[in-house]
């Protein structure tokens, strides 16, 4: 399995727009500090899978190499407003995975274009594609939102954002399937102790605390979250790291912990 992080940022991104705090100024001057939308890509046996599509170049890119599917995990803008450019193209239809969720984003649902939507997974119901399994596991949003548990017969990662803490199902599920990496929603710096739709950097390292995995990324970072990482290093555990745009898995031994 290959797996890059294609955007690692919350809905406003670093830099926000109109801030000038030192995460959003440093993000300004140094391009290796940008966040965009939270998103992913994963290949397996030669064939190009996304994960999520908030990214507004994403034409582009599908353009360059079209994906044998998408994996939604939940119909708010910042994951989806990629999709609004690319479903006028042509050629063959891809297919789009996410939960069942009738409201969908805006006219998504009723004017597609190349985009086949297909019926809402079932959580905890694996889909067999070639070359991996895709096990959709449920999390706690605003909107139906589910995480990933992908399984290519070697490694096995769990995509687990947008989400405030974890259904018990899903962390029982993932105590059981043993995830090799786990790529949790850290979107909120640990001050904000009052938290509804995302995790805190306090609450994301208790859970990896509990599910054990020998490696964990944070990602849908905000800028609040680099601020006060800035203002005062945040010490994580040797196996977590903080996720940065254009990262992949194997960057891991040679990128600094602490970044």
């Amino acid at each position: 399995m290959e797996f890059r992080f294609t955007g690692t940022g919350d809905s406003a991104q670093v830099p926000r727009f109109g801030c000038d705090c030192r995460a959003c100024t440093r993000a300004r001057v140094f391009s290796s500090h940008q966040r965009g939308p939270c998103c992913a890509e994963v290949r397996v046996d030669g064939r190009r899978y996304l994960l999520d599509a908030g990214r507004m170049d994403l034409a582009h890119s599908c353009e360059l190499e079209r994906p044998a599917a998408f994996f939604i995990t939940h119909y708010h803008a910042d994951h989806v407003q990629g999709l609004f450019h690319l479903r006028w193209g042509t050629g063959a239809d891809i297919p789009v995975y996410g939960p069942k969720d009738p409201n969908g984003c805006a006219d998504l649902y009723r004017n597609s274009g190349i985009l086949d939507f297909q019926p809402g997974l079932k959580p905890f119901k694996a889909l067999g594609l070639d070359g991996m399994t895709v096990t959709p596991v449920p999390l706690n949003h605003s909107k139906p939102t589910l995480g990933y548990c992908l399984d290519d017969g070697g490694t096995r990662l769990a995509y687990l954002t947008d989400t405030c803490g974890l259904p018990g199902a899903t962390e029982r599920f993932l105590r059981e399937w043993g995830p090799d990496i786990v790529v949790l929603d850290a979107c909120l710096p640990a001050s904000q102790r009052e938290t509804r739709n995302h995790n805190n950097i306090t609450q994301a390292l208790e859970i990896i605390t509990r599910l054990d995995p020998p490696r964990a990324y944070l990602t849908h970072i905000s800028h609040e979250l680099d601020a006060e990482r800035l203002a005062e290093p945040v010490a994580l555990p040797p196996k977590v790291r903080f996720a940065r745009d254009g990262e992949t898995l194997e960057d891991w031994h040679r990128l600094d912990a602490v970044c």
